[in-house]
């Protein structure tokens, strides 16, 4: 029998406004609250932003809500923001305490001096190296066969702040010599781009035409969507893939202390896996943890992600100079 939890309700779900909103309301952080017996704030808010639909992230994150709430005594308030900015600006606000965040959004809040620490980077199966690839694609059937043939055409991308879906896109048009760097004007001089909003709409987007080409994380293409029934094979082609890419991660606000983040890292990294929630009934079947379908989550470290503040420097991104 699946442990009983608060499931992620459309209430819990606010919009990136409400959270940037909150965010700007100032107020004390969870670490000012009471505490658990366990040493805990008795409120966790934890952030996160989907790469498909509520639905979807809710699946992905019941589990792991289940199991903090038990392990820390403490209840987990679960925010969903349409966009990075919102997750990042909560972050830094001191209204969320532990986030999702890809790479790129990672190095986005820390250069914005986010005071936060990893406590898990996303792996696909256990024993995995943490780290994903990001796809240029096209239609399958399309004269398009590589990012030279991008220029000037509808783009689809996932989000500015987006690591797979819009930052290591952005090197890898700047080395075809489509666009002069990764600032949203130049893109724009460049190519059309569609900003979609999550990466299975910008797959989707170009399968069905509404952009020539586009971009979106390896895994959305090759493993959730074809899963779901939603793409065939032939409807998209691979044109393009990224050099490995630091994995998303789970961090900690510095409000909570080091003690805490140190607790929570060690629950993210050993017991936020699909062996352990499955045997431990967090799970009914099947246990596909976050958006991106993750198996669990192995140590992280801020010196991980100098690769992408590398090709942050490179692209010199809007986002990237704060």
């Amino acid at each position: 029998m699946m442990k009983t939890t608060k499931s992620l309700t459309t209430a819990a779900f606010a919009a990136a406004t409400a959270l940037t909103m909150s965010a700007c309301a100032g107020g004390s952080g969870a670490a000012a609250e009471s505490t658990t017996a366990e040493g805990f704030p008795s409120v966790i808010r934890l952030a996160a932003i989907p790469a498909e639909n509520s639905t979807d992230l809710a699946a992905g994150y019941d589990p792991i809500v289940a199991m903090l709430e038990e392990e820390t005594g403490a209840t987990v308030e679960v925010s969903q923001a349409s966009d990075y900015a919102g997750v990042i600006e909560g972050l830094i606000a001191d209204k969320v305490d532990i986030a999702f965040l890809g790479s790129f959004a990672y190095v986005i809040a820390t250069h914005n001096d986010a005071e936060i620490t990893p406590l898990g980077a996303a792996i696909e199966a256990e024993g995995a190296e943490p780290g994903y690839f990001s796809l240029g694609i096209a239609p399958g059937d399309s004269e398009i066969d590589g990012l030279e043939d991008f220029a000037g055409r509808s783009v689809c991308f996932v989000d500015p702040g987006s690591t797979s879906g819009f930052l290591y896109p952005s090197a890898g048009l700047i080395d075809a010599g489509v666009i002069a760097s990764g600032k949203e004007a130049d893109v724009a001089a460049g190519v059309q781009p569609v900003y979609a909003g999550a990466h299975d709409a910008s797959a989707l987007g170009v399968a069905a035409g509404d952009c020539e080409a586009g971009f979106a994380m390896e895994s959305m293409v090759t493993e959730t969507l074809p899963a779901a029934g939603d793409l065939a094979d032939g409807d998209l082609k691979e044109v393009w893939r990224s050099p490995k890419i630091s994995g998303s991660l789970f961090v900690g606000s510095d409000a909570l202390g080091a003690e805490v983040n140190t607790r929570l890292a060690d629950l993210v990294t050993e017991k936020a896996n699909s062996d352990y929630l499955l045997s431990e009934g967090y799970c009914d079947g099947e246990c596909l943890l976050t958006d991106e379908d993750a198996w669990g989550f192995a140590p992280a470290e801020d010196a991980d992600y100098d690769g992408t503040r590398e090709v942050c420097a490179l692209t010199k991104s809007d986002k990237c100079e704060g």
